[in-house]
């Protein structure tokens, strides 16, 4: 059991010893108990996915979903019917209920990799998802409550996407609660 126990560990650790990375252990740790947001900050290729699945690791929800999402892989057409699902008849085609992306992570973590991507729509519908725990699928007209956790991650500072007016200060706001930067792979060799 111990064995298979701290296997389990090692799959979210991060790899290096250093006082950088000492510290971001620390963080998740701090971090992890609770269902704040949280907004990780870092170039590509840090390890911002892994952070995340550390934090749902040690957390509460660990035995629940982690669902990734990529906002930047997916069409900004097609991003919140992924999201927040739709209803019938929502619009051609939709011959059935579809539930999204937040529907699948009822109870665990959504992990929104490369937020700054998100439209200002799903945005906006993102933050009463924060700030109430609810949303409505495409076409519904009636809210959907879910017990979700939010993990953010973004390759660029969303400072200067909020002054550009290509990101809501107000969900700025609401992830930077808890804001987890990641050095640069070229600083922890």
């Amino acid at each position: 059991n111990e064995a298979l126990r701290l296997a389990s560990l090692k799959e979210h650790e991060l790899v290096g010893t250093s006082a950088v990375l000492d510290a971001v252990r620390s963080q998740i740790q701090r971090v992890a108990p609770a269902s704040t947001p949280v907004l990780i900050v870092g170039e590509e290729g840090v390890g911002k996915e892994l952070v995340a699945r550390a934090i749902h690791h040690y957390s509460t929800r660990r035995d629940r979903s982690f669902v990734v999402v990529n906002c930047s892989a997916i069409p900004e057409q097609l991003l919140s019917d992924e999201l927040f699902g739709h209803e019938r008849g929502a619009y051609t085609g939709a011959a059935n209920q579809k539930r999204g992306r937040l529907d699948l992570a009822d109870g665990g973590t959504l992990f929104l990799d490369q937020i700054q991507e998100l439209s200002l729509k799903a945005q906006e519908q993102l933050i009463r998802l924060l700030k109430e725990q609810c949303f409505e699928r495409c076409g519904g007209t009636r809210p959907v409550v879910v017990d979700v956790r939010v993990i953010a991650a973004s390759s660029r500072p969303l400072e200067q996407a909020v002054k550009a007016g290509q990101f809501r200060e107000d969900l700025f706001q609401v992830l930077q609660v808890v804001p987890l930067a990641l050095p640069p792979l070229r600083d922890r060799r």
